[in-house]
């Protein structure tokens, strides 16, 4: 079989498996969408051991730095620079996605990028409300799924594996080559 056509027929199965483990058994522990996420980075890497380990240590290294960014932003007063806090926070949080990428593990400085974007978007986006407690934002010290990082880590790890097996799979239905 053409390699595209096994590499679309393992992502296809795959991501119909990652989608239905994501929105029923797994639904509040995981995200479909960070899942691909993680799954196109582990391809954009190189689809090999190597995109693994980037990816998987990108991304979380990303959700960590973005998790600090919130937490600064969210959680404390730096009064005298006043709107230019977020800014400034989020400038110095991103300049530390680049600057590591000379240690070899977190050298996929997109991984690392989209691990960052994709818990800034979830913490900004879902609702949150300060009378209740819930949120994102509300949550980044919970112990819990309600945690974005926690909730981001997970969704990454496993969308990795996802794209490491589906590559395999794919080397399997192309004659036999994994």
């Amino acid at each position: 079989m053409p390699q595209l056509m096994a590499l679309s027929i393992s992502i296809a199965v795959l991501g119909g498996i990652w989608a239905y483990l994501a929105l029923v058994p797994l639904a509040g522990f995981v995200l479909v969408w960070a899942g691909f996420i993680a799954w196109g980075s582990f391809f954009h890497g190189g689809g090999d051991n190597a995109a693994l380990t980037k990816t998987i240590a990108g991304t979380i290294y990303g959700a960590i730095i973005a998790w600090i960014a919130l937490f600064l932003i969210t959680q404390t007063s730096i009064g005298a620079i006043g709107e230019f806090r977020a800014p400034v926070i989020v400038g110095v949080t991103v300049f530390f996605l680049v600057i590591v990428a000379s240690v070899d593990a977190l050298s996929s400085v997109p991984a690392n990028v989209y691990g960052y974007a994709a818990t800034v978007a979830y913490s900004l986006h879902q609702p949150s409300s300060a009378e209740t407690g819930t949120g994102p934002l509300q949550n980044l010290l919970s112990l819990n799924f309600e945690n974005p990082l926690a909730l981001l880590i997970v969704s990454f790890v496993i969308g990795a594996l996802f794209g490491f097996v589906s590559g395999k799979l794919a080397g399997v239905l192309t004659k036999g080559e994994g």
